[in-house]
Formats: C-alpha cells, structure tokens, sequence
C-alpha cells in the first residue's frame, strides 16, 4: 500500500493531497468483506422483480422503473385513500346527520323532535322506533353554548370526530332531572360563569347532540314531547349573567352582565319526514370530509390521523382539487373500504365480540369499550373495577361500530344495572345463515326479561342499516304498546317473536315483524334499564331460528 494511502486510511481527519477512488472504493470493500458483507442478504435488498398480490413491480439494481414507480405510487394513494375512509368514518358520519338536518330546515341552535316516534321513512344508523329522539346542531365559533336538558333524559353531546363530549339526562351530571350544559369551545380564554352550569370542553365547534325521553306508561309520547318542549332550550352563553355573583364581579375577575331572558327555542317536527342521514360510500365522501376538516380546528384530530388525509391534499385552508389520476384512485379506495366496513359489521370475525358460547348475538363495546381500547369495567360491590389499559385500538370494532351506529358514550358501555341501555345485534340464524327478508323466522326471550324499563327488537335493512322499510312502518316488537301493540308472553312466560313478509296464522300483531321478500336483514335486542341476569348471562335470548 502506498505511503500517501496508508496515512489516508489511519488518519481519515487529514485531506490527502490526491485521491485515487479506486484504491479507496477497494478498502472498503475489503472492509465489508472482512465484517461478512461481501454477501448481503437478501432480507434486506429489492429483487429486480417484485411478484405480488398487488401487481409485479421491476427495478434496476434497486432503482424502480418508471412504470413501477407510478404504479407504487399508485398504491401508495389508495393505501392513504382506504385508511382515511377507516379513520374518519366517524366524523364524515356526524357530519351527514347534521346535513340531513339541514335539508329539513334545521339551523344551528334549533331542535327536531320526533312527536310520534322515528318510523322507517328516513335512512338513519341504527335508530329505534320506541324512544321519542331528540336532537340538534350547535356552532361555537362565536363562544360557549348553553343547552337546557329536559327531565328523564338520555342524552349525548358529540363533537364533529363523533368523540364524546359529556352525557346528559340519567347518565349524566344532572342524573335525569334536567339542567343547564355549557358547551365551551376550543381555545375559548373568555369568562365562565362560577357555578349554575355543567360545564364541557370541546375540540371543534361544530357539536351535534341528540338523546331520547320515554314513553308516559309505555304507551303515549305527549306528555314526553310537552316536557321536551317546556324545558329544551338552546342559546348563546351571556358571559357575566347567570353563574356570576356580585362578589366576583367585584374582586375584578369577572365582567358583570345583564340577566336576559334567552330566546326562544325553534322545534321542528322529524315524524314522517324522509331524510337521509347517511355518510356517502362514493367518491362523495371526501367531499364531505374536506368540509370537517375546513370548518373545524387543524388540530382537532390526531396528526397521524390526519396525515393520510392531507396526503391525499385534504388541508385545512387549502382548495381540495385532486387530479383525475388521484380522483380515480380514491373512488376505488372508498368502495373497498365501505365494502370492507360492511363485512366487518355483518361478518364479525372476532369470537370476543359474541356475547354468548356459539351465539350470533354480539355487541362489540363490552370487550372494546367506548373509546376501542380498553374492556368495559366490571362492576363489583365496592364500586367499579376498571380493567389496565391495553395500549392498542381495536380498529375493527371501532370501523364496525360507526358503519352500524350513530352516538358514542360511556352509557352504551356500562355493566351498571338499573341505568341507560344495554344491545345485542344479530346478523345471522342459529345455522349461521344471513336472514332472507322471504322465509320465516322466531325468536324466543326466556321468562323474567331482563330490564326495569321496556325491551324491545328492531329490524333493519341491511344495505342502509336503518330500520326496514315496510307497511308496518314502525318494525319493531316489545314490551311496550305504542306505536304497535305489544308482544304478549305465552303461558310459560316466555316471549316468542316471529318474522315473515305476512303475519304468521295464530301470531298476534304485537308479536309479529314483517319482512321483505329477496330483502336481507339483522336485528337489534334492546335492554332499557338492564338488570343483572343480563350482565351474569343467567339469562338468555334464543337464537333465531327459520321455520319451514
């Protein structure tokens, strides 16, 4: 080795005076050589030919070729497409309902109550045709809102995420008697009143909040209604007014304001109407979703979340306008994303989410919680015994759950007996075969129903998973006697619940939900004020099971 190389080599913090590459390029191969590299392996290298599930791709020493770099690039797209339709699902939901509240004329800070109960009419998530619902839109952009919960309520208020903000009504603070909720919005550094108010914080301005009062007797929805409508209010927060004492006024901490009678509240009436609530399973979808992602804060979703969206060019104060090539690709990713969530929902692959051994009745939140993590606490005689956190999201339970479902709380997630409500969904028959809208089918609930308030089955369609369209109009049975007759118990107790496209020889009316030939359906059990031979499964719904 020549002298100069030599004193290159031991003192590489000295700039040769000449550099001969070669020599060099040789030393350190030969170092490579020595450390085992002279064969790398091939775990860690690009063949020059890529066989996949997703095409082949070629390179050139590791270098793609140009197709094969569009095409990855391609997929690259439609990978950031298919996990922003997972991921915002929730919010693009929301954001739907509040639309179809909008084409009905509902403004912000106005209310829909359904007088005579939700029918099969709209397309709406999962809703039931046994609660009197409740629900509205609220902007806080100009500050704090107040909303007036009405007595014997069950109420939710959700942020644009479809993240929960505060429960209202019996699970919530007021504990059913009623009171005032302050709804503050992010950022917000105004004044707030001392006390007088149930005081929340949201991450986004646009909230929607809805909930459900029962039926008087479980048979007429006016008294209910005239509650809801003496007592529902929504208004703009007065800071110094209502919740500030003179005192503190005073001290110099506290603007003093008038006390102002606030204005009244719009209703408008959601019975009958036909309104389609549902997110969109086209190229729509994102539309939908850049107006969240503008109206609301850049930071009022997670970042890692938010990084396929503005991948995709879906950024807060920029026009959204993706090329025909990315247009393209995220209309085929939102098709198998939805196709995919349906799959979830009516295909649950999870044996943990079956509520009972070898059942098809499963609900997912009682090993996913309300937030997809963490298990639903147990409930003990020295109070509530929750379980560690697991450190990771149930990513399907979540997808399926939003696809399904409209409303998150820690109410729907809650082994507590005697408050709130508790689900089932069923999917399948006891041969594990998908409902067929033509066949018969029954169901039997054991004796001793499980619940202090009311049960009560809904059918669904399958393809808008809102209640299923028929002349019935309200397709449900239960223990209630408004708006269909109730189910009526054999003389051993047990309840029996048939299905058919025409009411069964014998079967009462109240026992009896009809069905649409060639139309697929499921079904949902619900529990109002369930009580602890539920949770202990002591009790047991029936499989339900077609009868030739």
């Amino acid at each position: 080795m020549p002298m100069w190389a030599q004193r290159a080599f031991v003192h590489p913090t000295r700039r040769p005076t000449m550099i001969r590459r070669p020599l060099l390029s040789g030393l350190v191969l030969a170092a490579c050589a020595s450390a085992g590299w002279a064969d790398i392996p091939k775990a860690v290298t690009t063949p020059d030919v890529v066989k996949t599930s997703h095409g082949t791709f070629e390179f050139r020493d590791g270098v793609p070729t140009e197709a094969t770099a569009q095409a990855l690039y391609d997929q690259h797209d439609f990978t950031f497409a298919y996990r922003a339709y997972l991921d915002t699902m929730r919010g693009v939901s929301i954001r739907a309902l509040r639309r179809g509240m909008e084409d009905m004329g509902v403004r912000k800070n106005e209310v829909m109550v359904f007088s005579e109960l939700m029918d099969s009419k709209s397309l709406f998530l999962t809703p039931n045709a046994d609660t009197i619902y409740v629900m509205g839109w609220i902007d806080l952009t100009d500050g704090p809102v107040v909303l007036e919960s009405p007595p014997g309520f069950l109420g939710i208020v959700q942020d644009a995420w479809f993240h929960w903000v505060t429960d209202m009504g019996a699970p919530g603070p007021d504990r059913g008697v009623g009171g005032k909720y302050l709804i503050v919005p992010p950022g917000y550094d105004g004044a707030l009143p001392e006390g007088g108010y149930f005081t929340a914080h949201a991450k986004t301005t646009g909230i929607l909040w809805f909930g459900r009062s029962f039926l008087k007797d479980g048979s007429d929805p006016k008294p209910s209604v005239d509650v809801i409508k003496a007592h529902t209010r929504v208004y703009p927060y007065v800071p110094g007014g209502y919740g500030t004492s003179i005192a503190e006024f005073l001290t110099g901490d506290a603007h003093l304001g008038k006390i102002t009678e606030p204005p009244e509240t719009v209703f408008h009436e959601g019975t009958g109407k036909v309104m389609n609530t549902l997110p969109p399973s086209d190229y729509s979808y994102f539309e939908l979703l850049n107006q969240v992602v503008q109206e609301e804060p850049a930071t009022s979703l997670d970042v890692e979340l938010m990084g396929p969206l503005a991948s995709l060019g879906i950024v807060k104060g920029k026009p959204f306008a993706p090329d025909e090539r990315l247009k393209g690709i995220m209309t085929d990713a939102v098709a198998v994303a939805n196709a995919a969530s349906r799959n979830l929902l009516m295909n649950p692959r999870d044996p943990d989410w079956f509520y009972y051994p070898d059942s098809s009745w499963f609900n997912m939140l009682f090993e996913s919680g309300y937030e997809f993590e963490t298990p639903i606490p147990e409930i003990t005689q020295d109070g509530a015994k929750p379980f560690p956190p697991t450190g990771y999201r149930q990513m399907d339970a979540r997808t399926a759950f939003f696809y399904g479902i409209t409303g998150i709380t820690p109410a729907m997630a809650m082994r507590l007996t005697g408050v709130g409500s508790q689900y089932l969904i069923a999917a399948r028959d006891a041969d594990k075969a998908y409902f067929d809208g033509s066949k018969t089918y029954k169901v039997t609930l054991p004796k001793g129903i499980p619940e202090a308030n009311f049960w009560s089955l809904t059918v669904y369609d399958n393809q808008t998973r809102s209640m299923l369209d028929t002349p019935q109009r309200y397709p449900r049975a239960g223990s209630q006697s408004y708006p269909t007759p109730a189910a009526e118990a054999s003389a051993d107790g047990t309840t029996t619940i048939w299905f058919s496209p025409t009411q069964p020889e014998g079967v009462g009316r109240g026992n009896w939900i009809q069905t649409v030939p060639d139309k697929g359906w499921f079904i949902a059990l619900r529990l109002y004020s369930p009580l602890e031979p539920f949770f202990d499964k002591s009790w047991r719904i029936g499989e339900i099971e077609r009868v030739e």
